[in-house]
């Protein structure tokens, strides 16, 4: 039931003399009404005063008993200003946890539903993934005016992007000003991480306390904490003997890094490691990048954000909008209703061709089938080799360089600004680790099996424990005191990717099971919210209190998820994807596969049918 504010139970310890909000002149005179509900909780059932109020609607709260104005303006006041109980809980309706981009989303959502709502973010600043991955050359490899937020039309039309894909500090500045602009600083707790969340079951709340002794209470516990923002903590031996510096790109230093004049090694060659080998190879003495897997990777076309192509956007945002959310990716354009294997070879080559020189991250989308028929992904990853080929010119970094043995795609391509062309410098050098692995670090620098190899600084550019990792890493018990790593101990299970079974009043945004990484996860985001908004709204309507994902509409979407990428060349290749980033993980494919456009439609449907799938409550179970 939300918002919810359980007035007597709140107030049944408390001398309201001495609480601040009766100095308010909202409530001033308002002390005999609480006395007397304090003294009816105290010897009355509820069925005899009506327990719950809800501080939104005059008729409704006119057919309460007990409840009037009065506990309206006091109760909604109390949870405004984030108050405390007698055992210092912060009491809300809902508690957003990250404050990245899905995180302010969801609070701009909640707080214009009337919703009390904070969020908790564990860094001293907002932002999420950008305000951490500040390393040279990060940047969006989804168009700057897609990777945007869609809820304000005003928004849309204030702010100038300077780039086609924004750099890290360009979205980072973003970021803010929408927080700034909207007023949403104020509902953030900084320096504030999760320790654990346990689902009261007695309450139907959820009791979150952080690591700094914060503790909350709140109807609902909205996780938006990112898809790529738990680091992996690589190291090896002797990491701690070297006499140079140990940088992880997932948490640049923000003061910056001096590398003019030093050796630099960079330890990955996914997305982070792709961005910023050409900086840093511009400003190193001498660049060394280890690579274990060679990628595809397409050019991002960047360039400047003329005033033309500015004020062309602009003048038709909201269709551009609207595109996006009808495309399978989130980034507004249709496949080609083609077979690449349907159309003649120097057709296919031109539409490559094309896709190649503007498309970015969407060359996968060329033709409709590139991602779900091997021969057609052929095609494809033939004509990127050959452009690889065109892009190297030593015949044995050129070989090192071109991925083999996996269809393209199946990894998550990397969208780069000059990654092959840097190794045309004669400062740049390249270790294949399948043929020379590192074995330790040494005072002086990093051993392989062929050689030792002097640093001042090393960089890990390794990537994260994707889809799972941020969700898993804080202590998070449902009902019965399960814990969410025991629930997921063979892989995320989930309904849409939202609920998940035994965690009432919890949902997930952009987590395993959503479009998520396969998609403009921005798009996605803002479509999971403004369906997760109007079902909360709906639920407090209708007097709900507990809402709970069903454990057959939660198997099912499970295999619906599984059905949908075995029709996909995901499963053929070792990848985050599928969890194979980290040793140990189930290997399981996380996210949903079958596009923005039919997972909205999912969507739409499961509200138009009362929300299927989900158990909704007007009073706590104790058990499901």
């Amino acid at each position: 039931m939300l918002p919810l504010f359980h007035v007597p139970r709140v107030l049944a310890d408390h001398d309201p003399l001495h609480t601040n909000w009766v100095a308010q002149n909202e409530v001033q005179g308002c002390l005999p009404t609480f006395r007397q509900s304090i003294h009816m909780w105290k010897t009355k059932s509820p069925s005899e005063y009506g327990l719950f109020m809800r501080p939104r609607s005059g008729s409704e709260l006119s057919s309460r008993p007990l409840v009037n104005s009065c506990v309206d303006k006091a109760g909604s006041l109390w949870r405004r200003r984030g108050m405390t109980d007698t055992e210092e809980h912060v009491r809300l309706d809902a508690l957003v946890v990250g404050a990245g981009f899905a995180g302010l989303r969801a609070l701009w959502s909640l707080r214009g539903l009337g919703f009390a709502t904070r969020v908790i973010e564990a860094s001293d600043q907002i932002g999420g993934v950008w305000n951490f991955n500040r390393y040279p050359g990060a940047r969006c490899d989804v168009e700057s005016f897609d990777y945007s937020y869609r809820f304000s039309p005003e928004l849309e039309q204030d702010w100038r992007w300077s780039e086609r894909y924004a750099t890290q500090p360009e979205i980072l500045r973003y970021i803010n000003h929408v927080a700034d602009r909207f007023d949403l600083r104020q509902h953030v707790d900084l320096s504030t991480r999760m320790d654990e969340a346990r689902y009261d079951e007695d309450a139907g709340e959820w009791v979150v306390t952080s690591e700094a002794g914060t503790s909350y209470r709140a109807t609902y516990l909205i996780l938006a904490v990112g898809q790529l923002s738990r680091p992996k903590d690589t190291t090896y031996p002797g990491q701690e003997e070297f006499n140079g510096r140990v940088i992880y790109s997932a948490n640049w230093p923000r003061e910056g890094v001096d590398l003019s004049g030093k050796r630099v090694a960079i330890i990955g060659t996914g997305s982070s490691g792709v961005q910023m080998t050409p900086v840093v190879a511009r400003e190193a003495d001498h660049l060394t990048v280890f690579q274990r897997t060679a990628n595809y990777s397409i050019p991002a076309a960047n360039a400047p954000v003329s005033d033309e192509e500015d004020a062309a956007v602009k003048a038709n945002y909201r269709q551009r909008r609207e595109d996006a959310r009808r495309s399978p990716s989130g980034l507004g354009f249709i496949p080609n209703g083609a077979s690449a294997l349907e159309v003649s070879e120097e057709e296919r080559e031109r539409e490559y061709e094309k896709a190649w020189n503007r498309l970015g991250f969407g060359f996968a989308l060329t033709y409709k089938d590139i991602l779900l028929d091997l021969d057609s992904n052929k095609t494809a990853s033939d004509f990127i080799r050959k452009k690889i080929a065109g892009r190297v010119t030593d015949p044995l970094l050129r070989e090192k360089l071109t991925p083999e043995g996996f269809p393209f795609g199946t990894r998550r391509p990397s969208v780069d600004d000059g990654f092959y062309e840097a190794f045309n410098r004669s400062n740049v050098s390249l270790v294949d680790l399948k043929e020379t692995p590192i074995q330790e670090f040494t005072q002086a620098g990093i051993r392989t099996s062929a050689a030792d190899l002097p640093f001042d600084v090393v960089i890990y550019a390794t990537g994260f424990d994707a889809f799972t990792g941020s969700l898993l890493a804080p202590n998070i018990f449902g009902r019965g005191g399960l814990a969410l790593a025991k629930k997921w101990e063979a892989g995320p299970v989930s309904n849409l990717g939202i609920g998940v079974n035994g965690f009432p009043n919890m949902f997930i945004i952009g987590g395993p099971g959503s479009p998520s990484l396969l998609s403009n996860v921005l798009l996605s985001t803002e479509e999971q919210l403004d369906w997760l908004a109007s079902f909360l709204e709906k639920a407090g309507k209708d007097d709900v209190q507990e809402i709970e994902a069903e454990a057959q509409a939660e198997q099912d979407w499970v295999e619906h998820v599984n059905e949908r990428a075995a029709e996909t060349l995901y499963l053929m290749t070792p990848s985050y994807y599928i969890g194979a980033e980290m040793p140990g993980k189930p290997r399981v494919f996380m996210p949903y596969s079958g596009g923005v456009r039919y997972y909205r439609r999912i969507l739409e449907n499961v509200a138009k049918d009362g929300y299927s799938g989900f158990t909704l409550r007007k009073e706590p179970a104790l058990q499901a």
